[in-house]
């Protein structure tokens, strides 16, 4: 997107009460081993154009992968008739005012880019992981795998804003399967949690092929263990767990548009009204929840969102009290809160609409060390493989990869399939200890979908470990 290609576009912006331009171009290539067999070679790349218009109390969308002079005007011809179909007929008409000229970019740090590494080394790397995973006979399953990403976004409007903004993250995966009587029982490096806006370089740092042979024998030692008990006790809960319970428990519940009722008919509305913010105590007073766009190499950082608003740190939640929505600039006039800069689309062809992007719990003053000694009779849960809430977000149930028993402040034994069951509303009630910045881990999911039509989009999610009390515990088949 060279400044020629600016001037060629700028002029086509129409003279309507606001038109913004938002420009994408996204990269993919995934390169995967399984069971010691390269797979073959993804590489995807997309591009297109997304026009919004608002004019006479109308809105209105169109997208296009034609980026030539042509269909771009073609583009801008759709999204100004929906606008005109759509006049006196929206839910709320936005102060249009608001939306202020918006003039910057915003780039990953690569200290090692992705294309300069060999897709024969690359290969070759992740069969030496495979050859790590195989290392115990009882080893059923197992590969390894990258992904890599890279998002170009340009976003020009009616009110002169230029935002230029590249995104490049990295997704390495990890599973190991072993089986024993039967059973069999799965460690991954993670889950999905290790996406990250980072270099190559980031898997030198992790060293894949030595957690290969950990999760491989961490599957076998699972395999062999027995199952979880039933029973109500302290609970501490690793990040790459953690990452999923405030993603599910917090993150999606104060999104703005299911509070409002737009998700409903979709993925759910929430259990949180209008009238809770300012008021209600979520959580314990060391509940502290962050909507941070700007930690470094976490995987929704950015500059601006979607809708080229400026992006912020802010407080969601604040010594258990919640404070505001995930709502974007102009879904928040509707109730007229205070916003934040989460107006995200998934590509070109898709509007923004209110999502998480960087979603904290920002680190206590407790070590690791002093939360596990701290707990007499609790067991300690690592890495989801499963989950289930209810349509409000509230009733909820985990399902974690490995659980090791503590009794007297030490650990006593790994047991299998434990999960935990709880309601959102009493949980982060029972918060007793947050882990400090030395046990905080800055993870991600690059798989959150929402939104009809769907939008599947990468949300970060920083946390330490933490400490619940009486919590529901149980054993799975």
């Amino acid at each position: 997107m060279k400044d020629n290609f600016i001037n060629l576009v700028k002029p086509l912006l129409p003279k309507t009460d606001y038109c913004s331009f938002r420009f994408v171009s996204k990269y993919t290539n995934i390169i995967s081993a399984t069971r010691g067999v390269i797979e073959p070679v993804i590489t995807s790349e997309d591009d297109g154009l997304m026009v919004t218009v608002f004019h006479n109390g109308g809105f209105g969308y169109g997208a296009t992968s034609n980026l030539t002079q042509q269909g771009i005007l073609q583009a801008v011809e759709s999204a100004k008739e929906w606008a005109d179909f759509s006049k006196n007929k929206l839910t709320y008409s936005p102060d249009l005012s608001k939306l202020k000229n918006q003039t910057g970019s915003y780039y990953t740090e690569e200290e090692d880019n992705w294309s300069k590494v060999s897709m024969k080394d690359k290969a070759d790397y992740l069969l030496s992981v495979n050859k790590a995973l195989k290392s115990q006979p009882t080893i059923s399953n197992w590969g390894a795998s990258m992904r890599f990403n890279k998002i170009e976004t340009l976003f020009i409007d009616t009110n002169d804003s230029h935002v230029r903004q590249k995104i490049s993250y990295l997704l390495p995966q990890i599973i190991a399967s072993a089986e024993h009587k039967k059973e069999i029982q799965t460690r991954t490096f993670g889950g999905h949690a290790h996406a990250r806006q980072i270099g190559y370089d980031f898997i030198d740092q992790i060293n894949m092929v030595q957690k290969a042979k950990i999760l491989a024998e961490e599957a076998v030692e699972l395999s062999k263990s027995p199952n979880c008990s039933d029973q109500v006790t302290n609970a501490v809960i690793a990040p790459d767990q953690m990452i999923l319970q405030i993603h599910e428990s917090i993150g999606h519940p104060l999104e703005l548009d299911r509070i409002l009722g737009d998700e409903r008919n979709y993925a759910g509305s929430s259990f949180v009204t209008p009238e809770m913010f300012g008021k209600y105590q979520y959580g314990s007073k060391l509940l502290n929840i962050t909507f941070n766009p700007k930690l470094e190499s976490e995987l929704a950082s950015y500059n601006y969102d979607d809708d080229g608003t400026n992006a912020e740190k802010k407080y969601l939640i604040k010594d258990g009290l919640l404070l505001r929505p995930i709502g974007g600039l102009f879904s928040s006039q509707r109730l007229d809160l205070d916003h934040v800069a989460c107006s995200r689309a998934s590509n070109w062809n898709r509007p923004p609409i209110d999502r998480m992007g960087n979603i904290n719990l920002e680190p206590g003053e407790d070590s690791f060390e002093d939360i596990i000694t701290s707990v007499e009779d609790g067991i300690y849960l690592q890495t989801n493989n499963s989950w289930s809430i209810d349509d409000k977000r509230n009733k909820f149930q985990f399902g974690c990869e490995k659980g090791t028993l503590i009794k007297n402040g030490k650990f006593a034994g790994v047991v299998k399939n434990p999960s935990y069951r709880g309601i959102t509303e009493s949980f982060w009630q029972n918060l007793s200890k947050v882990g400090n910045s030395e046990s905080n881990n800055i993870l991600g999911t690059s798989n959150c979908g929402k939104g009809e039509p769907n939008q599947t989009i990468f949300v970060g999610h920083s946390t330490p470990v933490c400490l619940f009390e009486n919590v529901d515990v149980f054993g799975g088949v």
